[in-house]
């Protein structure tokens, strides 16, 4: 019996490390701008990877010191967490499965539109009190500015692989035919029919197309992209979890037979039938 508890016990000292990669994770996610600009998922993701942290080390204490009571909670506590990580999981997936970037003409850099998007993340950048909290979040970044330091030739800037962010908030559309002088400057559009962003821009720095809805697409292209790449590592982390605790399941019904079996020969050896 005390070799099955120390299994259990050990067991979850292996889920106990598998919650930092969760932790990680969400801190991760806090420390990127445009995560901290909109705070969804980081904080979920902490709250979850702290719990499953606390629950193992219920389960470490309940099977070191052979403490049944706790064993049992570990094991429901633990299958409502595997649950709800598998939910975020689930819930992440679909809604980064839209959304992607669209090439402009004699550009190397993508376009973005917001309409591209699942209709979860367009609602976390519409409303009147919603964007400019982000709009002034993103601009306080500097992230446009830095590109003036880095291209001063028009085709070199044509030619630069833009983030989403540079390419939906720093620049007018393409298709407005804005007119270069620097990246953040620019003049005489030819078609400012062609989109509603075109009557959006504005040279003022402070400005420039934070209002557009190509800057909540690249806002939300820029979260897409780090979701997706936070929810391979919770898709690695929950698989392994749930290895883990099926082998706790296991070492835990072996515990039950063999007091079982020691109940029912004491039994016997009471002269019982």
């Amino acid at each position: 019996m005390a070799v099955s508890n120390n299994a259990v016990g050990a067991i979850n000292v292996v889920a106990l490390l598998l919650s930092l990669p969760i932790i990680g994770t969400g801190i991760w996610l806090f420390n990127q701008p445009e995560n901290s600009c909109v705070k969804i998922l980081q904080w979920p993701v902490i709250i979850l990877g702290v719990f499953i942290l606390i629950v193992s080390l219920v389960g470490i204490v309940g099977g070191f010191w052979r403490v049944p009571q706790l064993l049992v909670f570990y094991l429901i506590a633990m299958l409502i967490l595997i649950v709800l990580l598998g939910i975020l999981v689930g819930f992440i997936f679909m809604v980064t499965s839209k959304g992607s970037g669209h090439p402009a003409p004699a550009r190397a850099f993508m376009e973005y539109r917001l309409e591209d998007f699942s209709g979860f993340l367009q609602q976390r950048v519409h409303g009147p009190f919603k964007w400019p909290r982000i709009m002034s979040c993103l601009s306080s970044a500097g992230t446009c500015s830095e590109l003036n330091q880095v291209y001063r030739m028009a085709q070199d800037f044509f030619n630069a692989s833009l983030s989403p962010l540079e390419s939906g908030c720093c620049k007018p559309p393409t298709d407005c035919g804005f007119t270069f002088l620097n990246p953040t400057n620019w003049i005489s559009p030819i078609n400012t029919a062609a989109n509603m962003d075109c009557l959006a821009w504005s040279n003022d720095p402070n400005q420039l197309c934070y209002s557009c809805d190509s800057c909540k697409g690249g806002l939300l292209a820029t979260l897409r992209s780090e979701w997706r790449k936070a929810n391979v590592i919770l898709i690695i982390t929950l698989i392994a979890l749930i290895g883990v605790y099926l082998i706790g399941c296991c070492c835990a019904i072996s515990n039950n037979a063999k007091t079982d079996e020691v109940f029912r020969k004491y039994k016997q050896g009471q002269g019982y039938t």
